[in-house]
């Protein structure tokens, strides 16, 4: 199948009819019994969702926030046969780098608006990015897969081609979450593409093999990072284990009620992010909000989950004796759900350049703590910048 070259420009309107239906639905959700323990210990605190849910409902603003998000430059092109969606942020600057940076679930590319605007106008002009920010397949406003096969892999493939069209033959990529492993799969396949790699999560799948372990044993540090990694697989992974074997069982519910849908995705947010049981502390409550109404009004919760089983059919694993040689850095934000010590990467990736550990910070740095994301983002790839000439 070709695909068409064109760059559309795109405005996000969602119809008076999607937000009403959204507001009845809000207004008529069925509470479940609860009974007093400590707050969050078994999942979404109820005062807190109820009340998240009724300022939703009665005083959430869309068309203002929408109008917000509009003043992104936006654009949607065809690849692969199905439209995908992406901000393309230019430097005002000469010369400006071009980077590729890639959000995650339970996120969209909303979580990069605090970080573009850093990073397109720094302070030091040398610094400057023209900035990408593409939503991936199935989430938001990028059409979703009618049909599997749709990996990281393959998006990592699909954003090259995005970056080529934007005339960018060589371009930094950054990432979390999904973002990066997507990010990795890009320097695995695509090494002549890609001049840097930044990242502020470690694929759960670039673990050391049996052999790699026997041969090299694991130190004191990547041993309590296994236990670590243990406990959340024990403790805090149950959604990860729904979404890779029966996303679509989950989507139904999902997809019906926006306070199920408000559930499953503001946990992770308040379980995930620095906040000290505070999470509008951090991540303002109309932020959190933005991302909700994305995921709802595109009616995309069902085919944001079955990336993950579309990441277990086909994961990031290196071969014997493999690594990722793209020049790298690692940022570690201590409130992140993975923080592996600097040899538990350097088994991964040959060229580990810079590994930098962040005062503060969770899961979603980019909203979290964007001025120190993005100092971290300038100060790793300010070497770089002659490579990509």
């Amino acid at each position: 199948m070709s695909d068409t070259v064109a760059m559309n420009r795109f405005r996000l309107a969602v119809p008076d009819g999607t937000l009403d239906d959204l507001h009845n639905r809000l207004r008529r959700t069925r509470w479940p019994q609860t009974y007093r323990s400590k707050p969050w210990a078994e999942g979404t605190e109820e005062g807190y969702l109820r009340d998240l849910c009724a300022y939703w409902a009665n005083g959430y603003d869309w068309r203002a926030r929408e109008a917000e998000i509009n003043r992104l430059p936006q654009f949607v092109t065809k690849l692969g046969g199905r439209d995908l969606h992406f901000v393309h942020v230019k430097s005002p600057h000469p010369g400006a780098a071009p980077l590729l940076i890639t959000h995650g679930w339970p996120g969209s590319f909303l979580e990069m608006r605090d970080l573009v605007p850093l990073l397109t106008d720094p302070a030091d002009p040398q610094d400057a990015f023209n900035v990408v920010v593409p939503s991936i397949p199935g989430y938001g406003l990028s059409e979703a897969p009618a049909a599997p096969g749709t990996s990281p892999e393959a998006i990592g493939s699909i954003f090259v081609s995005m970056m080529e069209r934007l005339g960018y033959s060589r371009f930094f990529a950054q990432g979390g979450d999904f973002g990066a492993t997507i990010s990795c799969w890009i320097a695995r396949r695509h090494a002549d593409r890609l001049t840097g790699l930044h990242l502020n999560l470690l694929p759960g799948t670039l673990r050391p093999s049996r052999d790699d372990i026997d041969r090299q044993p694991l130190t004191t540090a990547e041993q309590r990072f296994v236990a670590a990694s243990a406990q959340f697989a024990e403790d805090g992974s149950g959604y990860m284990h729904m979404h890779r074997t029966r996303p679509q069982t989950l989507a139904y519910g999902l997809t019906d009620s926006p306070v199920a849908l408000a559930s499953w995705i503001i946990e992770k947010f308040f379980a995930w992010s620095d906040c000290n049981g505070n999470l509008e502390q951090v991540i303002p409550r109309n932020l959190l909000l933005d991302n909700l109404t994305l995921y709802w009004v595109t009616n995309t919760i069902a085919s944001s989950l079955r990336l993950y089983r579309e990441h277990a059919l086909a994961p990031l694993l290196l071969n014997q004796g493999e690594k990722i040689t793209t020049p790298t850095g690692y940022a570690v934000f201590p409130r992140e759900i993975s923080l592996p010590p600097r040899e538990m990467l350097q088994r991964s990736f040959s060229d580990l350049r810079r590994y930098t550990e962040m005062p503060r910070g969770g899961h979603f740095a980019a909203m979290e703590q964007p001025n120190a994301l993005a100092a971290e983002i300038k100060a790793f790839f300010r070497p770089l910048r002659a490579a990509l000439l």
